[in-house]
């Protein structure tokens, strides 16, 4: 499509999908208001339909919604989606950059939305800077691809790479070889320039979804903006770059000359530090979305090392993974602003939680803030722990098929080393993922109701839906109804949301036909072409 820079294929196509559903579900947040007022003698259907319940809307019910309306926001979201979307469809090194950068300026954007928040100012400008220096090596990078191939286009270099074996042509092929090399034009000089080309772009890549050694920013700016944003930072732009590089990996793993060290083979070290990295500095975190950041360096550790493997069932394993990670992550995130949302009438004496900065942005900021939670929502407490035990890989939930079908494609190929290493910093991992298990559920919770909203009766009428305006509404009502805050809870919007993504991890071994099939089916496409 336009004369090459995009193309469409079966895996394009269910990603574009996948991403907007993502995107839908993370919109769903800041798209309604977070808690609702529920009383259970006019909740029927059918007074539902007929009848219109009017309150006043106090500062109880809609705290902490209004900071999240910023009329720029959908705007963002929109460039960012469209950068993701043609990242995974790009097949040109022009749109390469183009995609990616649509992407990044709105992340950056977003990062820094909120004005109000010196944090996610400084967060946002330390992601911006070092966005700009990764963008830099792409641009790098696809500018010698272009010097050494004389082509933009993805596909003339997939057919340079794809020439395999030539060098260790036989002499009775020597006049093969040599006019195929006169077709080309081409040298062992200029294909280790190819080689080399690729490792920058994938340096620049990888800084981008934030895989060991280049891993440094992720904690600082995951923790600094609100964690509403934290969520599409943390899924949506990983989703994108990960599906670009499995089509480069594929398509150029077979190169036209032997290599002692291909560009494939720095993603196998950024999976191993990763593992170790992600594993290891998550153990000493007590802020929750920096020890959040270190679990996804440790997911993105699997999803590489299934990626750089490149056989039919690593590729599978790698479709899967990147889904099941998404929609845990996604989980995970909600949950944790709606645990903020339901706070709303406790209260706390530690100075501790006092001083956190930007409480209104990212309530939930440590540990411990959500100590005994399971005494005060016991629903939304074992959502928490379901999504939690799914990514330490705890059978029969998602994630421990997820990282099975990565560690069995990558004993298959013979990497032992790395798949011990890959066991072994799953069970460590399991700590930090355990301890917040343990203070959800055995500890005793901070938090008191706050006294002075304890007794407090709010009124509200019960009129029908046909009138025309607040007034009218007010005059015609002929019921008066109370609610106590008791009847506050959160909105239907996240509380739907969250038990669909939670009955996927929970119950995924009840219908694993359907995305196992389709992982399966995008692999073998991808081998077929």
């Amino acid at each position: 499509m336009f004369g090459g820079l995009f193309h469409a294929t079966s895996t394009t196509q269910i990603f574009h999908i996948f991403i907007f559903l993502i995107s839908a579900a993370i919109l769903q947040l800041t798209a309604f208001y977070p808690r609702k007022v529920w009383i259970p003698e006019y909740a029927s259907l059918s007074k539902l339909f007929i009848y219109n319940f009017v309150y006043y809307r106090t500062k109880i019910v809609n705290k902490m919604a209004e900071q999240f309306r910023i009329i720029e926001y959908p705007l963002i979201l929109l460039f960012i989606i469209s950068g993701a979307v043609f990242l995974v469809s790009t097949s040109d090194l022009v749109s390469i950059f183009l995609s990616i950068e649509l992407q990044s300026y709105g992340l950056y954007l977003l990062s820094t939305l909120y004005r109000n928040s010196e944090l996610a100012t400084s967060g946002g400008l330390t992601y911006f800077l070092l966005g700009g220096l990764s963008s830099c090596f792409i641009l790098l990078g696809t500018s010698l691809l272009y010097a050494n191939s004389g082509s933009t286009n993805l596909d003339g270099l997939y057919i340079i790479t794809s020439l395999s074996d030539i060098s260790n042509a036989s002499p009775a092929d020597n006049s093969l070889l040599q006019s195929i090399s006169s077709f080309t034009n081409f040298s062992s000089k200029e294909a280790y320039y190819i080689n080399f080309s690729l490792l920058i772009i994938s340096v620049g890549f990888l800084f981008k979804v934030s895989a060991a050694p280049f891993h440094f920013w992720s904690p600082d700016v995951y923790d600094a903006i609100p964690t509403i944003v934290t969520t599409f930072v943390a899924i949506v732009a990983k989703i994108s770059i990960f599906i670009f590089l499995l089509e480069l990996v594929h398509y150029t793993s077979n190169s036209l000359f032997s290599f002692q060290f291909t560009w494939t083979s720095s993603l196998l070290v950024s999976s191993l530090l990763s593992l170790i990295i992600g594993t290891v500095l998550g153990l000493t975190q007590f802020r929750i979305k920096r020890l959040f950041a270190y679990s996804t360096i440790s997911h993105v550790g699997f999803i590489l090392l299934a990626l750089s493997i490149n056989s039919i069932e690593s590729i599978q394993a790698f479709i899967f993974y990147l889904m099941q990670y998404s929609i845990s992550n996604l989980n995970a995130f909600v949950i944790l602003i709606s645990i903020g949302y339901s706070l709303y009438y406790f209260t706390n004496n530690s100075d501790e939680y006092k001083e956190l900065v930007d409480k209104n942005n990212s309530p939930i900021q440590l540990v411990s803030q959500i100590k005994g939670f399971f005494y005060i929502n016991p629903v939304l407490a074992l959502s928490l722990a379901i999504t939690i035990f799914s990514f330490v890989g705890i059978p029969p939930l998602i994630g421990f098929f997820a990282k099975q079908m990565v560690l069995s494609a990558a004993l298959d190929s013979g990497y032992i080393f790395i798949t011990l290493i890959a066991i072994l910093t799953s069970v460590i991992s399991a700590v930090y993922y355990l301890n917040i298990i343990k203070e959800v559920f055995f500890d005793k919770s901070d938090y008191k109701i706050n006294p002075e909203l304890n007794n407090m009766i709010l009124y509200g009428s019960i009129i029908k839906n046909n009138v025309s305006s607040m007034e009218e509404s007010i005059s015609m009502s002929n019921k008066e109804a109370t609610f106590k805050l008791n009847n506050i809870v959160l909105s239907s919007s996240l509380t739907i949301t969250i038990s669909i993504l939670t009955l996927i991890i929970l119950l995924f071994i009840f219908i694993p036909r359907e995305w196992l099939s389709t992982a399966n089916i995008l692999a073998l496409i991808l081998f077929n072409t």
